[in-house]
């Protein structure tokens, strides 16, 4: 027992000091600061939306509403969430099971520009890896990180419909395709300047096709009914 005392006496003072009262989170005053209401032209939207569902199915408006929401605010807070689950007349806890669960609603704040470097199989095949290293050696962000002025949040993100102009980058809402590392400094450059560049693929495809050219499709497709009148025809039998 003794010691016991000796040690606890031969501690740090701040060791035996009674730890400061930890803050306590004023739920009113947050309310408060992320208070949101939709703007007289989001409303309208919201009503329009809204109105393609039947009485019984306002809540399928669920997440053309949430995604509105988003577009406004920046992000989707708690209060956006809870303005939308009142206008569907659900519990809030419900909008925020589905904003939880899908990947395209933001419950923290991100910058203005939310760069999404896909990684899925083909963009890593195609070097996706090496792009992503290019996005934080140049922005000096790792994954899920967002820059100090709120301009860019880095993230990976799971297949964008696009495997075949792999690797891919998603800025926002738009594509850029068939990237290589000159093409990306170019692309975040011009966000820097807050210069949008075209979306689309960077190695002068129009879309999908093959870069060395097409291999199907050369020649006018016919006309619609193309064969359809000589069907009841009837063909002379060889004698």
């Amino acid at each position: 027992m003794f010691g016991i005392v000796k040690g606890l006496l031969q501690l740090p003072c701040r060791a035996l000091q009674t730890p400061p009262t930890r803050f306590k989170l004023d739920a009113k005053n947050m309310y408060d600061k992320l208070k949101f209401e939709f703007t007289e032209e989001n409303l309208c939207r919201a009503k329009t939306i809204l109105s393609n569902f039947g009485e019984k199915e306002q809540r399928g408006a669920l997440l053309p509403l949430m995604d509105l929401a988003q577009r406004q605010y920046g992000w989707l807070p708690i209060t956006a969430i809870t303005a939308v689950a009142n206008m569907l007349k659900i519990e809030p806890f419900e909008a925020w099971e589905v904003a939880n669960f899908y990947s395209m609603f933001n419950l923290r704040p991100t910058g203005k520009f939310r760069l999404t470097v896909c990684n899925s199989t083909p963009c890593f095949l195609r070097g996706s890896d090496v792009i992503l290293n290019a996005c934080k050696e140049i922005l000096q962000l790792q994954e899920g990180e967002t820059s100090k002025d709120m301009q860019f949040t880095l993230t990976t993100g799971c297949c964008q419909g696009a495997c075949i102009n792999a690797p891919v980058l998603v800025v926002n809402d738009d594509i850029y395709e068939d990237l290589t590392v000159p093409d990306l400094e170019q692309i975040l450059c011009s966000l820097k300047e807050d210069v949008v560049p075209p979306a689309g693929p960077r190695s002068g495809r129009f879309c999908c096709e093959p870069q060395s050219g097409l291999t199907t499709l050369k020649t006018e497709p016919p006309p619609a009914g193309f064969g359809m009148q000589d069907i009841c025809k009837t063909k002379n039998k060889p004698c």
